[in-house]
């Protein structure tokens, strides 16, 4: 999830903006930076980019937020095509609402009925249906994919959202 902070753009100050940036798209970058040079050594090496839903669709969790994931997005097309050659695969996967402890705390029963009322599936998903894409992104077995943001979302993302509540 990384971090978010809720209010209306127009109130964001300047260091609500560095902050968010910060831990979600900066932290990124900088990990795969110091990543890199492993992951050639190694021959075939894999990073996967916890993203978000907010990253590809409109979301009502805050603009710093949608935008540095949106970001986060373009960074996993960008690494992979730029460390294609030294046989590193960058690929990003955007969950929707999964139960965590952190997302239970963070969102209200409100917005937890709304998350559910927009989902196709009609529920939200459990972080043991995220995982094992995550798992296999980093399998020889996908080998041949990169640069891919994967929407893991009980199909909300195509669905569109129509949130009346905010958290």
């Amino acid at each position: 999830m990384g971090t978010s902070i809720f209010k209306p753009t127009t109130e964001y100050t300047a260091e609500d903006f560095s902050f968010v940036m910060a831990t979600n798209l900066e932290s990124a970058f900088h990990l795969s930076q110091l990543a890199h040079p492993l992951l050639k050594a190694s021959g075939s090496g894999s990073i996967v980019l916890i993203s978000s839903a907010a990253g590809v669709v409109h979301v009502n969790v805050g603009s710093i937020y949608g935008a540095t994931k949106g970001a986060m997005n373009q960074l996993a097309r960008n690494l992979a095509c730029e460390w294609a050659s030294d046989n590193i695969r960058t690929n990003s996967v955007c969950p929707w609402y999964i139960t965590t402890p952190l997302s239970n705390d963070f969102f209200d029963e409100e917005f937890k009925k709304e998350a559910v009322r927009t989902t196709p599936m009609g529920r939200v998903g459990e972080a043991n249906e995220v995982s094992p894409l995550v798992a296999f992104l980093c399998l020889p077995s996908a080998s041949y994919i990169t640069g891919q943001t994967i929407c893991v979302d009980g199909g909300a993302t195509v669905n569109g959202f129509s949130f009346k509540t905010m958290p």
